[in-house]
């Protein structure tokens, strides 16, 4: 079985849409554990803050399977792929990495945001502090002491509505 991780975001009633993410990947791989729900400014556009986790299960489904059920998610919600790539979204479900493999078809694995973003390397390195960055060969912990931590601001959810973290 594969090692998967998968960041999950929303800045359109994130509550809301982080909640229905994290009980249907619950229900799809029922060992998914998450990270803790992040909130943060918008990356790459001016829009309302972004709720941000990661979310870690194993499956026996190819890159392309766990692909095409995280788009269904997407769509659930309402997701429309036809918009502008940096923009408000009522749900993002991006495939991170699966196992250790490097690849650019269907996507490029590792995704590049790991290391660009801290809403993905906090939550990634709190989830898996060990895991090894298959083309950076350094954990999840390392890569996020070395990041510039004053480049983007997040912070706990506290309280997210109805959002139940469960590591």
């Amino acid at each position: 079985m594969a090692r998967i991780f998968v960041g999950i975001g929303s800045n359109i009633e994130p509550e809301k849409h982080i909640k229905i993410a994290m009980e249907t990947l619950k229900e799809d791989f029922p060992d998914c554990k998450f990270s803790t729900v992040y909130e943060s400014e918008a990356v790459g556009f001016k829009g309302d803050n972004f709720y941000n986790l990661v979310a870690e299960f194993h499956s026996d489904f190819s890159i392309p399977e766990i692909i095409k059920i995280l788009n269904t998610i997407e769509q659930q919600v309402g997701r429309k792929r036809t918009g502008v790539r940096f923009s408000s979204r009522s749900l993002d479900l991006d495939l991170l990495m699966y196992d250790d493999v490097i690849c650019d078809i269907p996507i490029t694995l590792p995704r590049e945001e790991i290391t660009e973003n801290a809403f993905v390397l906090l939550p990634l390195s709190e989830l898996a502090p060990d895991l090894v960055h298959p083309e950076q060969l350094q954990t999840m912990k390392q890569l996020w002491k070395l990041f510039n931590h004053k480049s983007q601001k997040l912070w706990p959810v506290e309280s997210p509505g109805e959002i139940e973290e469960t590591n």
